[in-house]
């Protein structure tokens, strides 16, 4: 009975409405309507910050949030079928989320999980086209000013360059329509191939901005083969991105680690690196004869300067990784780039 209600609902909106009004059945907002006018990207620079989502309310640093101008909720995850998989604690989520909108900072879902169940979604117009609406469902259900798309990641030898950019184009038309954003993050592109390839120019196009993950680089710079995420590398990747692959400056979002690397992958965050006697100003720190190589204060100061330069912003994974107090990367970046 409830059901067949709602759906009469939704037909009766949807024939006296001039713009088509997405109805999804599972937890939509009753008289949900699209906003009028154009949308008008947000072409400021951006300090954008990851944070999981079941961090819990009690255990979050508040004052960095008056460093950040965008926090991305990791993550909300597809299921095979183009439905979400509930989040692990909604709760936290939502008081995350309200603790950022005190603060005027834009909150956004990002979406993650199995490469294989991405791409199984995608090339299926019905299941895409299902994922879409339920995407769009959640971030009006919740209040979101945006959505990200962290699909790790799409290859162009199984096609994924393809359904990458039908998604994108088809979210952003209706995240666009909401009023709401887009943005994707994208690998470093520094090895030719199929990963670099899955991401074209066409796809980017639709996206309001791109957080260039530029760390897990270990070997990539050949001045500093030990360091995951140097600012070498960082110069390299916004070059194969905007000069390679064509991205405007006005979407690229370069990507800073909140953690560091030693030679073997281990990584350790970067609160848990000053604790342990690292210092905040420099970007190498010896535990028990290991070398951890991380982003200090003064090479996100740099890193933040040269995105200033050539690109539109600055993203950091992950907000809860570091130190509070002048310490703070978060603050470093804040302090060059507003």
């Amino acid at each position: 009975m409830k059901k067949n209600l709602i759906l009469f609902l939704a037909v009766a909106v949807l024939a006296s409405c001039s713009k088509e009004v997405i109805w999804v059945p599972d937890g939509y907002v009753l008289g949900g309507e699209k906003p009028t006018g154009e949308y008008v990207p947000d072409e400021q620079f951006k300090r954008v910050a990851y944070c999981y989502h079941n961090t819990a309310p009690t255990s979050f640093d508040t004052s960095k949030l008056d460093y950040v101008t965008h926090l991305h909720f990791a993550f909300l995850n597809p299921r095979e079928d183009g439905t979400l998989q509930a989040l692990a604690n909604l709760g936290n989520f939502q008081a995350l989320k309200e603790l950022a909108k005190t603060r005027n900072v834009k909150t956004a879902i990002s979406l993650s999980g199995s490469e294989t169940v991405f791409r199984t979604v995608m090339a299926n117009a019905t299941t895409r086209k299902q994922f879409v609406k339920n995407v769009v469902d959640f971030a009006v259900l919740h209040q979101l000013d945006g959505v990200d798309l962290d699909w790790e990641y799409p290859r162009a030898n199984q096609g994924g360059d393809v359904v990458l950019r039908l998604l994108v184009e088809e979210l952003s038309a209706e995240l666009h329509s909401w009023h709401k954003y887009l943005s994707i993050a994208v690998t470093a592109g520094i090895y030719a191939g199929a990963v670099r390839d899955g991401i074209t120019p066409e796809a980017l196009d639709h996206v309001d901005f791109v957080n260039l993950m530029a760390y897990d680089g270990i070997g990539t710079d050949p001045n500093n083969p030990n360091h995951h995420s140097s600012l070498g590398m960082a110069e390299r990747v916004l070059n194969i991105w905007m000069e390679e692959k064509g991205l405007p400056k006005e979407k690229a979002v370069l990507g800073i680690p909140v953690y560091g690397k030693n030679a073997n992958n281990a990584s350790m965050t970067f609160s848990a690196l000053l604790t342990a006697g690292a210092d905040p100003l420099l970007d190498e720190f010896i535990i028990n004869n290991v070398a951890y190589y991380y982003n200090g204060v003064n090479t996100v100061k740099s890193k933040t300067q040269l995105a200033k330069d050539q690109a539109n912003g600055v993203m950091f994974w992950e907000y809860n990784q570091d130190a509070r107090g002048d310490n703070s990367l978060l603050k470093a970046a804040y302090d060059v780039g507003r």
